[in-house]
């Protein structure tokens, strides 16, 4: 048997996290077949675990002038549900797994887990997300892409707790978000593409492009983006084959038992290419 704790607070869970190095538990969709062993034993947890999907600290969205913050312990499903979240990130979570799925898995949960085909991380990373890590009555926050290190890995210290995510409030009009997976529900992703932009008369003054499951870590490059800001439509139509060449350089996917890596390279740089024909018009 391995010790559970249920803590009452964000308070308790923190001081529990600190004093037992325990495994934080929320929604357990990813955790539980981390954790699974063969012919239908109880899952391995060789370490207590702390329940914190019930916390309400942990489960709340806060709208303000200049930032939406989301819980770490929030569902899938609420998010779907609340009016602040942005389209673009409801677009995304609309497609993750199951409504089961939906009902129990937390955003917090799909960062910490860090997988490059991590669904929501492309569109966070898009958005200039933000994390809040606690420990020990004191909190650090980092941009989502420096908290996230490599596959399966995150610079989360062994008493820390991701308690929110930030997201500043922007005003994208124009925005393509495609998943290409086996299926378009229940599967895994071969390959997400992000592309937000922000388009008044012919000129577009914002654009964010960011790609998953191509690479370690989502692909975003901040400096191709700039070379896109401030460009009128047909400018950037005519910078189309440097821009995905840039990208192409970027784009380092591997092979694997869902796709190969040449179908994963030629189909990002495909819905790059749809994005800035087609989206941005």
């Amino acid at each position: 048997m391995v010790d559970t704790f249920k803590p009452q607070s964000l308070q308790e869970a923190v001081d529990v996290l600190s004093d037992k190095g325990a495994i934080l538990f929320a929604g357990g969709t990813d955790l539980m077949v981390q954790r699974r062993r063969r012919g239908g034993l109880i899952p391995d947890f060789d370490r207590p675990v702390i329940l914190i999907g019930h916390l309400k600290e942990l489960k709340e969205i806060s709208n303000s002038t200049r930032e939406i913050r989301i819980g770490s312990c929030c569902t899938y499903t609420a998010l779907l549900s609340h009016k602040a979240v942005p389209e673009i990130l409801k677009t995304c979570v609309s497609q993750i797994a199951s409504p089961g799925i939906r009902n129990r898995g937390t955003i917090g949960g799909n960062i910490c887990n860090a997988s490059p085909a991590g669904d929501t991380l492309p569109v966070l990373y898009a958005l200039d997300a933000s994390v809040i890590l606690a420990r020990d009555n004191k909190e650090r926050v980092l941009p989502i892409e420096k908290f996230i290190k490599g596959p399966g890995t995150t610079v989360l210290e062994a008493d820390e707790l991701l308690t929110r995510i930030i997201i500043p409030h922007s005003s994208f009009n124009k925005f393509f978000y495609k998943k290409v997976g086996t299926r378009a529900y229940n599967a895994l992703s071969k390959i997400s593409f992000t592309g937000l932009a922000l388009k008044k008369l012919r000129a577009v003054e914002d654009v964010r492009i960011a790609f998953g499951a191509v690479s370690p870590t989502v692909v975003r490059s901040k400096d191709i983006e700039a070379q896109i800001r401030g460009k009128d439509i047909d400018a950037i139509q005519k910078m189309i084959p440097e821009i995905l060449s840039h990208y192409s350089k970027l784009i380092d996917p591997i092979s694997d038992q869902r796709s190969n890596r040449r179908y994963r390279k030629t189909v990002s740089l495909n819905l790059l290419n749809s994005f800035l024909k087609n989206y941005m018009l």
